[in-house]
C-alpha cells in the first residue's frame, strides 16, 4: 500500500502532465482557479454570512438547543 504522500504526488503529476499536454491547458487552469475563487471567496462573503455571528457562546448554545427541540410543522399535502 502506498503512503498518502505518494498517492497525492502521483495524482498531482497526473493532472500536471495532462494539462501541460493540452492545447487549452493553461487557460483552463486559470479558469478553474477563478471559478473556485468566486465560489469560495465572493459568494461566501456576500450570500452565506454566518447566522450566529455576534452571539456569545451562551446565546449560541441556547439558539441551537431551541432549534433542536422545536416541533416540526406538518406541511403534508392532502390530495
Amino acid at each position: 500500500m502506498k503512503k498518502p504522500s505518494a498517492i497525492f504526488s502521483s495524482i498531482w503529476s497526473f493532472y500536471r502532465d495532462g494539462f501541460k499536454s493540452m492545447t487549452w491547458g493553461r487557460p483552463l487552469i486559470w479558469l478553474i482557479i477563478l471559478k473556485l475563487f468566486i465560489l469560495f471567496a465572493i459568494l461566501r462573503v456576500f450570500f452565506f454570512r454566518p447566522v450566529m455571528a455576534g452571539m456569545t457562546d451562551e446565546q449560541k448554545s441556547e439558539q441551537v438547543g431551541e432549534r433542536l427541540t422545536e416541533k416540526p410543522v406538518n406541511n403534508t399535502l392532502n390530495y
